[in-house]
């Protein structure tokens, strides 16, 4: 089956490794990213959302207007945009740019940044008006007629959308979200569910858990796990490359201009509230390196905030590492570095060819994935 390749394009060059210089918005590192992410063979880029942060459909239509194939996963948050335009929005942008739109969904699960874009319901209201409005996008796109929409969040009167997405296929929903009703939701309305770089065994679980969701809609989805591969030339080296980022990362925490991870309640002492930075830092509390190569250290260090654990070795233990998850069922691999251009560059280079190939050779030879 093919394998895809997301990446990530932040507004400025920063990491947890790299603090920011410059300008809140770098059009000159955009430019460069959105180039080597093109060049480097990914399928996709990555296009994040915060409350604090620039608005993501905006820069990945700069993006757009940048590249000629490469295609966008803007993260969008349901609840600040009504879903009858955000469902035009994204349609739109879908049509000036051929076809390339994607949509990652992220209800989010940190109560004080959602207080900052004035929104104070509980979780489990937050996946219920997920799931209204995921409805409403799915009919605006779908519908040929105007149509009504009546549930506890939202109501609407004879909706109807005179542009719809470019392709038969529609534009792919991306979901995160590692709770039950998260989970639940991701049954009803994902093309794609997404989670962090778990271990073998936790991300075995975790698709176990989706596919029953998914089955009592009758549908079938696709799994993206996201990693932060630590790429040398030596196991040794690479290893050393990790050490060496851990200590830059703990030398910058707090410094201005270091990239903050979403989950600020992370590091207040009351640890993370969403599931999955506390699956994440569940395999932390196991060892700092599980299954053959997957580190945590990083994840241990920032609260699991975010998509914080690596794949470390050479290109080929790496590349061997992503197999197994393929194995289980992954076919997307969201990946991104602590150096955001080098390391987008080295994965062109020395990753992405090789695992297409790995994979390329087990489907001629007939390897079967787990079964969906």
């Amino acid at each position: 089956m093919p394998v895809e390749f997301i990446g990530y394009i932040g507004n400025h060059n920063a990491s947890e490794t790299i603090a920011r210089k410059g300008p809140v918005i770098d059009l000159d590192h955009i430019a460069a990213a959105a180039s080597i992410h093109e060049n480097a063979g990914f399928d996709r880029v990555l296009f994040a959302f915060h409350s604090t942060s620039p608005e993501s459909i905006l820069i990945a239509q700069h993006v757009a207007n940048h590249t000629r194939k490469l295609k966008l996963m803007i993260a969008h948050r349901p609840g600040f945009t009504a879903p009858t335009l955000a469902a035009r929005q994204l349609a739109t942008l879908d049509n000036l740019t051929g076809g390339r739109v994607a949509v990652h969904i992220i209800t989010g699960g940190n109560d004080k940044e959602l207080a900052q874009d004035g929104d104070h319901l509980s979780k489990d209201e937050r996946y219920a008006r997920t799931s209204e409005y995921l409805d409403i996008v799915r009919k605006e796109w779908t519908s040929e007629t105007p149509f009504d929409y009546a549930g506890k969040h939202y109501k609407v009167e004879q909706a109807f959308a005179a542009v719809k997405p470019k392709g038969p296929e529609g534009i792919p929903i991306y979901f995160g979200g590692s709770s039950d009703p998260a989970i639940a939701v991701a049954g009803k309305h994902a093309d794609v569910y997404a989670l962090w770089g778990e271990t073998l065994e936790q991300v075995a679980e975790t698709l176990r858990n989706v596919r029953a969701a998914a089955a009592v809609h009758g549908r079938k989805l696709r799994f993206s796990l996201s990693l932060r591969p630590i790429l040398a030339e030596t196991e040794d080296a690479a290893w050393e490359k990790a050490s060496s980022l851990l200590s830059r990362a703990k030398a910058l925490r707090g410094a201005p201009g270091t990239e903050r991870l979403i989950d600020t309640n992370a590091h207040s002492g009351n640890g993370p509230q969403n599931e999955g930075s506390k699956r994440l830092l569940a395999a932390a509390a196991r060892g700092a390196r599980l299954d053959k190569r997957l580190w945590t250290e990083m994840a241990a260090l920032t609260g699991a905030s975010g998509n914080s654990t690596s794949l470390v070795g050479t290109p080929e233990q790496v590349a061997e590492a992503l197999i197994d998850y393929y194995d289980l069922g992954i076919t997307t691999f969201l990946i991104r570095g602590f150096d955001p251009i080098e390391d987008a560059f080295h994965y062109g280079r020395d990753l992405i060819p090789l695992v297409r190939e790995l994979i390329a050779e087990r489907d001629r030879s007939g390897h079967a994935q787990a079964a969906e």
